[in-house]
């Protein structure tokens, strides 16, 4: 489970390990929708665009049409961050391209902040239901519900174990901790849960519930099948690979292993879907882009297999063998994840060993029998 980081708040679905997206094609180009208007994409599919800060620029929302025992609708899959500009661009759709439109159902693929934080208002206006996996309602509940403002103890260990200075030291407790609450509106008491495997009824087709993991614990993608539509949130972006951190709820955990296995397991549907992701551009060449980040992820655990059979290394000296751009401090408690992550790889392969010295994480070679 994936504790987010204050300083992640912002970037939170940006990984820092670089991957190839040759090959891909794009059936509407590089363009989207303006973040006050809709885009249709197929029969009763619709596409939002809306801003969010930092790198990735924007978040993409989508729509479908739908129906209840209240009448038709749109069910609405990803909601943006709770931000006055996001609220303004769906107050401005619902005026104008979906001006009478109610949303029937609110769909979250995962916890993160870019994908629900206005989850709970839609809901609330619509009273629609939230639907969601198990694995990232609870998790959005107990970020909300942790309103602390000092760092955690946990936490502050966890840096220092990664090779913290004094400065990165100081800026993280500055920005205090409970920064995931005041992003997202307050979701609802309950939800509809949703599983693998299950197929979710939209406007009375099929949708069937796929689910990934590493990059959030129960990641929900939505495939239909019929159309060749793949829904892919975060787990398959078509630039960027998603951040795969290592946190501090479950230290212990393998997220970049469970993040391949998922790539496997997204092997296993068909080649030619278009797929609609949390960001970036509609693409197709699933395959293509899945085989790209399984071996670049695979590439830098080589890489950094190397490097600490070199020398012990703490998470923070491996940056320069990971990434291939600069880490500088609005990223670099991401960053500390994805390093553990690959670390925490190696060491279940048996590739490498924690000694912890002094409270600090270095990781070697294991020693030759």
């Amino acid at each position: 489970m994936t504790r987010i980081s204050p300083d992640a708040a912002l970037v939170a679905d940006e990984s820092f390990v670089a991957t190839s997206h040759k090959g891909l094609t794009y059936p509407f180009g590089h363009v989207g929708p303006e973040p006050d208007q809709v885009m249709t994409v197929a029969d009763g599919l619709r596409w939002v665009r809306l801003t969010v800060p930092g790198p990735l620029k924007h978040i993409n929302c989508w729509l479908i049409d739908d129906h209840d025992d209240r009448g038709p609708g749109v069910a609405l899959v990803d909601t943006g961050m709770n931000l006055p500009e996001a609220r303004a661009a769906w107050k401005a759709i619902s005026k104008g391209p979906l001006a009478g439109v109610r949303i029937t159902k609110v769909i979250g693929t995962h916890f993160h902040p870019d994908h629900i934080g206005l989850a709970g208002w839609m809901c609330d206006h619509h009273d629609a239901p939230l639907i969601m996996t198990r694995g990232e309602w609870l998790t959005a509940r107990m970020l909300a519900a942790d309103a602390r403002d000092a760092v955690p103890a946990e936490m502050i260990a966890m840096w220092r174990a990664a090779g913290w200075g004094e400065e990165p030291m100081a800026r993280g407790m500055s920005r205090g901790w409970s920064g995931f609450r005041r992003i997202i509106t307050p979701l609802p008491l309950g939800f509809r849960r949703i599983v693998d495997g299950q197929s979710l009824m939209i406007g009375g087709r099929p949708w069937r519930i796929v689910t990934g993991s590493g990059h959030s614990p129960e990641h929900a993608c939505l495939f239909d099948e019929a159309r060749g539509l793949f829904i892919s949130g975060d787990q398959v972006l078509p630039r960027i690979s998603s951040n795969v951190s290592l946190g501090v709820t479950e230290p212990e955990a393998d997220p970049l292993g469970e993040w391949l296995d998922s790539i496997a397991k997204l092997k296993k549907l068909p080649h030619d879907l278009i797929v609609l992701p949390g960001h970036g551009d509609v693409f197709s060449g699933l395959h293509v882009r899945l085989d790209a980040l399984d071996r670049e992820h695979r590439d830098r655990l080589d890489e950094l297999a190397v490097f600490i059979a070199e020398a012990p290394r703490r998470a923070v000296d491996c940056f320069g063998r990971l990434f291939r751009r600069a880490i500088g401090p609005e990223v670099y408690g991401m960053a500390t994840g994805e390093a553990l992550a690959h670390l925490r790889r190696l060491e279940v392969e048996g590739r490498a060993v924690k000694d912890v010295i002094d409270g600090v994480w270095w990781y070697r070679a294991p020693h030759k029998a």
